[in-house]
């Protein structure tokens, strides 16, 4: 009789396990702890940040909004990256901070102020590395696309011209936790 129950809370360990390992993959521990140091004694939000995993998949889930202070996912989303990053025939991604690259630029920016431009409500992008310190002369914004789904899916996402394009629906929720902070949040891009 103890062998099943034993094999059977084995299997489920096994998979909580796998599970667990899966999140930390898409967004690693060590980019929440990045962060977590760079927002000390900053003038920012304390308690919320946003993550983009461009090592995953285009297609799947790769846009975090994450909870500081209780370690955990809010909201995870498709987001696009920048035609100009796609190298042909090749599952590598390359960046780049020069404008008309079209291409994504990595590193921390500080989210600005909301205006109604040709995609609707859009947040503009305030580049706080050498890796992106162009991106409000390159107009890299944080704005929705009717071309990106909620769902993941094993199509990849339409691209953009470097901005993060967020379905509608994932927008709208960003949105809520960004109009709602009183202080500047941090998006973080990374590779």
């Amino acid at each position: 009789m103890m062998k099943p129950l034993f094999f059977f809370l084995f299997f489920l360990f096994s998979c909580s396990k796998m599970t667990s390992q899966e999140n930390t993959a898409v967004l690693p521990v060590s980019k929440v702890s990045e962060i977590k140091n760079f927002l000390k004694n900053k003038n920012y939000n304390q308690d919320l940040a946003i993550f983009i995993n461009f090592k995953a998949y285009s297609g799947h889930y790769r846009y975090f909004v994450y909870d500081l202070k209780n370690n955990r996912i809010l909201q995870k989303a498709i987001v696009a990256h920048g035609e100009g990053s796609v190298i042909a025939s090749s599952n590598i991604l390359r960046f780049s901070n020069i404008d008309g690259s079209h291409q994504s630029s990595l590193g921390k920016y500080e989210i600005r102020e909301s205006y109604m431009g040709k995609f609707g409500k859009a947040y503009r992008l305030q580049g706080l590395d050498s890796s992106n310190s162009n991106a409000m002369s390159r107009a890299i914004v944080l704005h929705s696309y009717p071309c990106i789904t909620d769902q993941e899916s094993e199509f990849s996402a339409c691209l953009s011209f470097g901005c993060p394009m967020l379905s509608a629906n994932a927008f709208r929720q960003t949105a809520k936790y960004i109009d709602i902070s009183k202080q500047p949040i941090i998006l973080y891009a990374f590779y």
